[in-house]
């Protein structure tokens, strides 16, 4: 862990000059940046539980959880850290005020001590893989419980793990519980030295993610301005190199489905103005969606997501959704919000991220893997083809979500028996946890 300490001020030049390259495409990473390094606003005279997630997914799986704590412990106040500004706007729109957010702390040991010092936080909540060695050591240091939920862990991210065995197992020595999402996450964390009596397997907080009563609604009336009749192809999540496959698949489609309309959103928002570019380079009549919010410009072929906040609006109004970061070596993106709103998924073959879950996809019917553009083409003129296909396919990716929603009850109940140790009771117990939770005492 010193040499971790002395490394990571190494990388203050880097931090610095990746929230400048970042500005340049998405000026929202200029702003805030004494949060960066601990110096938010004190919070005092209020017990305080802190939840972690690191960008808009994340937020969005960790919602419920958010959400249920918000609710059953009205003497806290609930601070939500995330490290991306899409994160923070995404916040902002589930919570508005009914919780506190600022950025987390870069991993220095200093302005993690302020940030803590400032917040002043009972428990300490990080969602999926978020994993800081000096944040993990100053929460044990602190007696601070710290419960890592929703966790994941993939083979590249074991690997890489493994490299600095050392350090690994004194950061996960600071965990109080670990939740992990699948059978295979908790053996990779036992890989890891982690004591098989912190693992508990709660589940995919994911499925537990509730639509807007009026999603569904708003959904029908976007595909009527869209145009009820017109096939339409969702490529969600897209990373840097995808979007030209894409486009080449759209390409051949185009040939079968002349009205075919792609709607086209790149995984982050500073790409949105180069992935329009690119579009528009291939010849195609694009319009953005932050700019036709009803119906579509006439001969309109791509539109381009530059929106925040209503991807899963986006999903419910499309036919077929492909999910980005799997035709590169992303490691894909979450699935499940496509499944919710009845629309089948393809994804290539780099869904590492997503091991578990875009296997049970396949094997329910509610998913197709490709390896190639071809493959893509395939899959998606299948699709539209043969619309009894689609219509089963939608349906068992919807049912795959309903049949797996149980982790937010079994998580809730290790983060109430967390809190009890600490004398703090929610309004109302869960269904009790498989398995007690004790928690160190705090100094």
């Amino acid at each position: 862990m010193r040499v971790w300490r002395f490394v990571v001020y190494l990388l203050l030049p880097y931090a610095l000059g990746n929230l400048i390259w970042r500005g340049l495409r998405y000026p929202a990473y200029w702003h805030r940046w004494p949060e960066r390094f601990g110096y938010v606003a004190p919070l005092r005279g209020q017990s305080t539980l802190w939840v972690h997630a690191v960008s808009v997914g994340e937020v969005r799986s960790a919602a419920p959880l958010v959400s249920a704590l918000v609710e059953r412990y009205p003497a806290h106040r609930v601070v939500v850290t995330t490290m991306t500004p899409t994160g923070s706007e995404q916040v902002k729109d589930l919570f508005g005020d009914r919780v506190s957010h600022c950025y987390v702390p870069y991993d220095f040991p200093d302005a993690v001590r302020r940030f803590l010092d400032r917040v002043l936080p009972e428990v300490a909540v990080i969602a999926e893989t978020e994993f800081w060695p000096n944040i993990f050591a100053e929460c044990g240091r602190r007696r601070i419980p710290l419960l890592l939920v929703n966790g994941r862990v993939s083979q590249a991210s074991l690997r890489g793990y493994l490299r600095v065995p050392k350090i690994a197992r004194a950061m996960l020595a600071n965990a109080d519980l670990l939740c992990a999402q699948t059978r295979v996450d908790a053996q990779r964390l036992r890989n890891l030295g982690v004591p098989e009596e912190l693992i508990h397997v709660t589940g995919n907080l994911k499925f537990d993610v509730e639509l807007p009563a009026q999603l569904l609604d708003e959904a029908r009336a976007l595909r009527g301005h869209w145009g009820a009749d017109r096939p339409v192809w969702i490529a969600a999540s897209t990373h840097p190199g995808e979007e030209r496959k894409v486009l080449d698949a759209f390409a051949e489609l185009k040939r079968q489905y002349p009205m075919l309309l792609l709607v086209l959103v790149p995984r982050h928002p500073e790409r949105f103005r180069a992935v329009t570019r690119l579009c528009r380079q291939r010849g195609y009549a694009v319009a953005l969606r932050s700019r036709t919010p009803g119906g579509l410009p006439p001969g309109t072929e791509v539109l381009v997501g530059d929106t925040m906040g209503e991807l899963q609006r986006l999903y419910a109004a499309a036919d077929v959704a492909y999910i980005g970061g799997s035709l590169v070596p992303h490691g894909g993106q979450n699935l499940l919000e496509a499944c919710a709103v009845h629309v089948p998924v393809v994804f290539g073959p780099h869904m590492f991220h997503f091991e578990e879950i875009s296997a049970m996809a396949l094997e329910r019917g509610a998913a197709r893997q490709v390896h190639d553009v071809q493959g893509l083409v395939a899959a998606l003129a299948l699709y539209f083809e043969q619309p009894d296909l689609r219509c089963a396919a939608g349906k068992a990716a919807h049912t795959l979500v309903a049949e797996n929603r149980g982790a937010l009850v079994r998580t809730l109940a290790l983060v109430d028996s967390a809190l009890r140790a600490l004398g703090s009771t929610p309004r109302s117990a869960p269904r009790p946890a498989s398995d007690a939770l004790t928690v160190r005492p705090r100094d």
